[in-house]
């Protein structure tokens, strides 16, 4: 998969800022690949870079208009068709991430077949992937594991990896989801693969390691607690097999994100859940860390809930995006 640098990222009509948690994460870990955002009237969310037009992106050299936002069921709404028509027309390909594939959509097909532009959908799998057997691997993986959705599990370790890189330990960043395989140019859409081979594209993805010390940091999906997207979370578990777990926390969650019924795990229950999950493939996985999304706190609000998790839980607890994640790199060394 090439994608074409630099981008537009389309927020289109975002309901709130984790409806364009795709472009939020390309702005934070590709900066330099963003020339502008493009949104839509009513729009909730905000990059805090230029918003611009179709033409001036262009004039600013954008190659591609990145699709960052995300509705619940991932599709396209028809309010931004006119906007894909605009970009097409204006020499720009299209990448998107959502389970509304934009080949189906008769209009664009058309307009990029006489423009000449790439309709790129990266949640389509590119590979014939294998049911999961279960044999250990060489080297070592590191899974992310959240109370909820949109947690902060890929930025754990998209974090950890620059941590353990800073220590010349060997790393590489798995990306499992359309955020992930958009700042990285690789990865599986997992929630995109039929569910028997789930696990076994997992597998694929995190191979034997030439160096015993080598760690694939696999990009956490879903959640075990949430009752729509548990069975990608365990499909990671199993099929990563992985040598330890990360925790990772919102703290500020009244509910599970789509689902007001539902109150999120405590760390507890979610250690517990997934560590015994893990064991039924690797007896040695461990839990070494805690992640906490703290972007809603203050900087001393943040500071206490740190310290005060950590002396309950045991464990090495940080925001890795406010302060790096160098301790959970530790934890992992």
């Amino acid at each position: 998969m090439l994608l074409k640098t630099p981008y537009l990222l389309f927020l289109g009509d975002a309901v709130d800022p984790l409806a364009a948690k795709v472009a939020q994460g390309i702005k934070d870990w590709r900066p330099e690949h963003c020339v502008g955002q493009f949104r839509q009237p009513g729009c909730n969310a905000d990059m805090g870079i230029d918003d611009l037009t179709i033409a001036q992106a262009v004039e600013r050299g954008a190659k591609t208009l990145v699709v960052g936002v995300a509705n619940r069921g991932g599709v396209i709404s028809e309010s931004w068709i006119s906007v894909f028509e605009d970009a097409l027309n204006a020499g720009m390909d299209i990448a998107s991430g959502l389970h509304n594939l934009l080949i189906d959509e008769p209009r664009l097909v058309n307009l990029a077949e006489k423009t000449g532009q790439s309709l790129i959908d990266v949640r389509v799998p590119q590979h014939e992937y294998p049911i999961a057997n279960g044999v250990r691997r060489k080297g070592k993986r590191c899974l992310a594991v959240g109370t909820d959705c949109s947690v902060g599990k890929m930025y754990t370790a998209l974090a950890l990896e620059q941590s353990l890189k800073k220590i010349g330990k060997l790393s590489t960043f798995r990306a499992t989801g359309q955020t992930g395989i958009l700042i990285t140019g690789n990865g599986v859409p997992l929630d995109a693969v039929v569910a028997d081979f789930m696990a076994g594209s997992v597998e694929w993805l995190t191979p034997d390691a030439n160096d015993p010390n080598h760690w694939d940091l696999i990009e956490g999906q879903g959640s075990l607690f949430h009752a729509s997207y548990s069975g990608v979370t365990l499909a990671l578990i199993h099929g990563g097999a992985p040598d330890a777990l990360i925790l990772c926390h919102e703290p500020t969650r009244e509910h599970m994100r789509g689902l007001p019924n539902y109150t999120l795990p405590t760390l507890e229950q979610l250690r517990d859940t997934a560590l015994s999950l893990a064991h039924i493939v690797n007896p040695d996985c461990k839990v070494v860390g805690i992640s906490i999304n703290t972007a809603a706190l203050s900087a001393d609000e943040a500071k206490t809930l740190l310290a005060d998790i950590e002396a309950k839980m045991g464990l090495p607890t940080v925001d890795p995006f406010r302060d790096s994640a160098d301790r959970l790199a530790q934890a992992l060394s």
